[in-house]
């Protein structure tokens, strides 16, 4: 039975508007996510990010924490503060407020990416590895995730994994050029470190002594470490040269022992020969209240000049806190023994303050203050014998690159009779 001509020409014009309807609803189903994928950021982040542009923290933190107050349960907002407190330095906090979004919403990645990042800069890399695993479990196919895990793993020498996780990031993003950086820099480790140094000491009572000094450092494995050495001495307008070696063994568990000794052209202003030995110990504290880890260096150095004899004991603490700010205190015993007369201990003492001073992305600006008292200095002889001192100066330390860096420092020392003397001195450091 044929239907009439008119209901076929209706039900044509019905079947071609439902397929209009369709799919214009797709085309809204498509269209909605993607123009909310393009909305701007809210004010008040494109804030925090010109305040942090210009490095302006308290700028930045006041605007996040108005946002807290208006959103307190909003943890996007508490990720925003977590990360200011983050780039402000202020580790403490920023982990603590990471904890606290972590405990609420526990399956973001960026979350755990961003506590990754305050462990890494509390130099806790386990920890740090730790988040990024949990990071990477939650969405494996993120490129940034694997990157950070590959920096995290290569900061511990786990090469392999580290090359791994570049890879997988490379498969990911095959546009990444952090990913070629960080395979490319797994295939040549720098191993040593060449460290050039002059230094100059000027006296009230005599003429100026100076110092040039090259050092090369080789890190053989994680367990081996030599270090080889040169010094050209003119003091009081005499020459001397020296030499110097050591070896250390170094155990995760054990700490590190160091041997070593030096040789000499002294010409009567340097020891003849050295010896020394010495044993390093650190431990790594929770990362809980003020103190982060404690380092102590024992090191018993003996002295043969021509015409005297020391052994000096050197006890030293590096007690390490937050913010890269450091403490340490060195103790020394020195036994002088002359031709003629009997053995003579004397002690002397050495504290330092060291604290950043600016970061940049890949430089660092820090220094340092002390104050020694006591004869600090037996490796020249106008630094042994009856006199008592009081030294005063600070250092600073400029990493101009990954793999090279500059220190310098400047002090004073105030002697006994009215003697004074005013030092300084600059040194550069390569690795390779």
């Amino acid at each position: 039975m044929s239907s009439h001509p008119k209901c076929s020409i209706l039900c044509e014009c019905m079947r071609k508007m439902c397929i209009m309807n369709v799919g214009l609803l797709i085309g809204i189903g498509i269209f909605c996510p993607l123009s909310f994928g393009q909305t701007t950021p809210p004010a008040w982040q494109e804030e925090i990010r010109r305040s942090v542009e210009k490095q302006d923290w308290d700028a930045a933190m006041r605007i996040a924490d108005e946002q807290v107050a208006l959103s307190p349960e909003d943890m996007d907002v508490r990720s925003w503060r977590a990360r200011v407190l983050t780039w402000s330095g202020k580790l403490d906090q920023a982990e603590h407020e990471y904890l606290q979004i972590i405990a609420v919403v526990p399956n973001d990645p960026d979350d755990w990416m961003g506590l990754a990042a305050v462990y890494s800069r509390e130099n806790r890399t386990q920890d740090a590895l730790q988040a990024l695993d949990r990071a990477v479990q939650l969405d494996s196919k993120r490129a940034d995730l694997h990157l950070a895990r590959g920096r995290a793993l290569r900061a511990v020498n786990e090469r392999a994994q580290a090359k791994a996780e570049f890879e997988e990031a490379l498969v990911l993003d095959p546009r990444d050029q952090e990913a070629r950086s960080g395979i490319a820099s797994l295939r040549s480790e720098s191993r040593h470190q060449l460290l050039l140094e002059t230094n100059t000491d000027l006296f009230s009572f005599a003429g100026a002594n100076q110092e040039q000094g090259a050092t090369l450092i080789s890190r053989w494995t994680n367990y081996w470490e030599t270090v080889f050495g040169g010094s050209f001495y003119r003091w009081a307008g005499v020459d001397a040269q020296k030499l110097n070696a050591s070896v250390t063994g170094k155990l995760p568990r054990w700490g590190s022992l160091t041997l070593g000794g030096a040789v000499a052209h002294d010409s009567g202003v340097i020891p003849e020969n050295e010896a020394f030995f010495g044993y390093d110990h650190g431990w790594r504290f929770g990362h809980a209240g003020i103190w982060r880890g404690l380092e102590a260096n024992y090191e018993q150095h003996w002295y043969w000049y021509s015409t005297a004899r020391i052994l000096t004991l050197n006890q030293t603490v590096i007690a390490y806190f937050p913010r890269d700010w450091t403490w340490s205190l060195r103790v020394t015993g020195a036994r002088s023994q002359f031709p003629g007369t009997g053995a003579e201990w004397r002690p002397a003492g050495l504290s330092k303050i060291g604290f950043p001073i600016k970061r940049f992305e890949t430089r660092q600006l820090s220094g340092n203050i002390f104050f020694a008292t006591g004869t600090e200095n037996y490796s020249q002889v106008d630094q042994i014998g009856r006199f008592s001192s009081h030294t005063y100066g600070g250092g600073m330390r400029f990493q101009l690159a990954a793999a090279q860096d500059v220190n310098g420092f400047a002090g004073y020392q105030q002697r006994n009779d009215g003697r004074s003397e005013m030092s300084f001195g600059f040194a550069y450091g390569i690795r390779f």
